[in-house]
């Protein structure tokens, strides 16, 4: 696929309005706009690495991505200490950036989301609305290969501190993922409610059901020499669905907008 600096700057432009995404939900199912990585990746070719040193920081990157400029008028609420903001990378009005944070290029913020402190949302990952990613948390990027699905995280959900969802999963709506917990493509979900891991979408993809409240937990080794030792695997365990006592325990991230 051949990309001109003319279409590419037209789709970091049409990103950056949130016109554009990198992949959307059509028909209750998200799918990626393949085309869009692409440009997106094209965009590190066509670029030179130029100067963008701000007063005593060194900095050189490709010129194709600097980093964002926001007016009063785009209503995001940024609050100063270090926040980097990529080109291409959406961040709609109502949301709120806590210092220091970091936005890469294609990712989408929805309105009311705060990104806490520490937090790194990673290339083309999908934040709804009316979210909260705690403090030192990181979303993954997911840019190569241009088919792949990036990590998504729908509207409503809760993300504690200091975890990490990466490699494409999908965090449905209204999710409480407790501080702590980490989640890859090769992670085992277990519903405690049910007794059953969960099981992956029909690509592969780990996928949090709506209204989940995991924790961290583990499984018993049972498989080689070290069965039966009492060594554990690492297991994000599902310990109930989101009722109102779970509701309430988030209700202060309204108080804080």
């Amino acid at each position: 696929m051949e990309v001109t600096i003319e279409q590419f700057e037209g789709v970091m432009a049409d990103l950056e309005a949130g016109k554009l995404r990198v992949a959307e939900k059509v028909d209750g199912v998200w799918q990626v706009n393949t085309w869009v990585k692409k440009v997106i990746l094209a965009g590190f070719k066509l670029g030179v690495i130029a100067d963008m040193s701000q007063g005593q920081f060194p900095f050189f990157d490709k010129d194709t991505f600097p980093v964002r400029k926001f007016t009063r008028e785009d209503g995001v609420r940024i609050v100063p200490g270090g926040t980097s903001i990529r080109r291409g990378a959406y961040v709609a009005p109502g949301a709120i950036v806590m210092p220091p944070a970091y936005i890469n290029a294609g990712a989408y913020v929805g309105s009311g989301t705060m990104v806490d402190s520490h937090v790194t949302i990673g290339s083309c990952a999908q934040v709804g609305k009316n979210i909260h990613i705690s403090a030192s948390t990181q979303i993954g990027g997911v840019l190569e290969p241009a088919g792949a699905m990036p990590t998504i995280i729908e509207d409503g959900a809760f993300v504690g501190g200091n975890c990490g969802i990466y490699e494409g999963t999908i965090v449905q709506e209204g999710a409480v993922i407790a501080s702590g917990v980490v989640i890859t493509a090769s992670t085992a979900l277990f519903d405690a409610t049910t007794g059953e891991f969960v099981p992956r979408n029909e690509d592969g993809r780990v996928v949090v059901p709506r209204g989940a409240v995991v924790v961290s937990g583990s499984k018993p080794l049972k498989r080689g020499p070290g069965a039966g030792s009492g060594v554990a695997l690492y297991c994000p365990v599902i310990v109930k669905y989101r009722d109102e006592k779970t509701a309430g325990s988030v209700t202060l991230e309204d108080l804080l907008r």
